[in-house]
């Protein structure tokens, strides 16, 4: 029996020293990337103010839909593809999505399409063609998200309308429902744009994000965005952010994430650790002690 106990204690011990070491060195690195199964919509709520074409601008409520969708036939162990669609449009009759263009009430104020890359780990654009159609344009920086344990610094950042990368700046922590969230501040100086009709005129935008710093899962998002013409009248303005129920979802999302990579790199390794080196050091002693005992006899 006691033989019979040094080897159950030497192999649950075994096991579970590995298990921790594997937890600890080799799990995160394989859980910490983005998963090729991507498919959300992420909602925002606002004003816009539209130029109506006399000197004056129309005011009326808005919302925006950002549809993404991992290609997870393109995508491979390093690298995530994405499919991505945007719209703005106007809030009325109830609307739960974008709209067609040719949509009866006239609600549709924009709509793009994209096709971008990322690194899986640090969430930096990849312009590698073998992930990407020919028409893809080229990005730099952070396009979805931040890379996993993300630092209180500046990342450079992608703008599409901007069509360059502009700098996210670490400005504060604030902390949402037990969570501390990084704040990161991004500042689109006037650039060149051209406008519905194809006239001239610059775009400007100021905008703050709230990222979960160890997933880099971008949580709330306030935009406020400046169209403005050739003459330096306003043509859009638009003023938007996450609905409550974006904001709590992406949360719950996020903190549901950081549990499961919390158990993984903290609580099975020291349970590997605490339990299973007392129980290898338990079964390695009853077994030296029986043989002992044999060779006495």
């Amino acid at each position: 029996m006691r033989k019979g106990l040094g080897i159950a204690l030497s192999v649950l011990g075994g096991f579970l020293v590995v298990l921790g070491l594997l937890a600890q060195f080799y799990a995160p690195g394989q859980l910490m990337k983005t998963p090729l199964d991507v498919d959300t919509t992420t909602r925002l709520a606002g004003t816009a103010e539209l130029s109506d074409g006399t000197g004056g601008t129309d005011t009326f409520p808005v919302k925006a839909f950002s549809v993404t969708r991992a290609d997870s036939e393109r995508s491979d162990d390093d690298v995530v593809v994405f499919q991505n669609s945007t719209c703005l449009v106007k809030d009325e009759g109830e609307v739960d999505g974008c709209v067609s263009a040719d949509d009866p009430d006239g609600r549709l104020l924009s709509a793009t399409t994209d096709n971008f890359a990322t690194d899986r780990v640090e969430a930096t654009a990849v312009n590698d063609p073998k992930y990407l159609p020919a028409s893809a344009e080229d990005k730099e920086g952070l396009v979805n998200k931040w890379p996993f344990n993300a630092e209180k610094k500046t990342y450079p950042y992608w703008d599409g309308t901007a069509d360059e990368a502009v700098d996210a700046v670490y400005e504060r922590t604030e902390e949402l429902d037990g969570t501390d969230l990084y704040v990161y501040k991004v500042t689109v100086d006037p650039v060149p744009t051209e406008l519905p009709g194809g006239a001239s005129g610059t775009f400007s935008s100021e905008k703050e994000i709230w990222v979960e710093p160890t997933t880099g899962s971008i949580i709330n998002q306030v935009d406020q965005q400046q169209r403005i013409d050739e003459d330096g009248n306003p043509f859009l303005l638009v003023d938007l952010a996450f609905t409550d129920e974006q904001r709590k979802s992406s949360l719950e999302e996020a903190q549901s994430s950081l549990s499961s990579l919390n158990l993984i790199r903290k609580t099975l390794p020291l349970v590997g650790l605490i339990v299973g080196i007392p129980a290898l050091i338990a079964g390695i002693f009853l077994l030296l002690g029986g043989r002992r005992k044999s060779a006495t006899a």
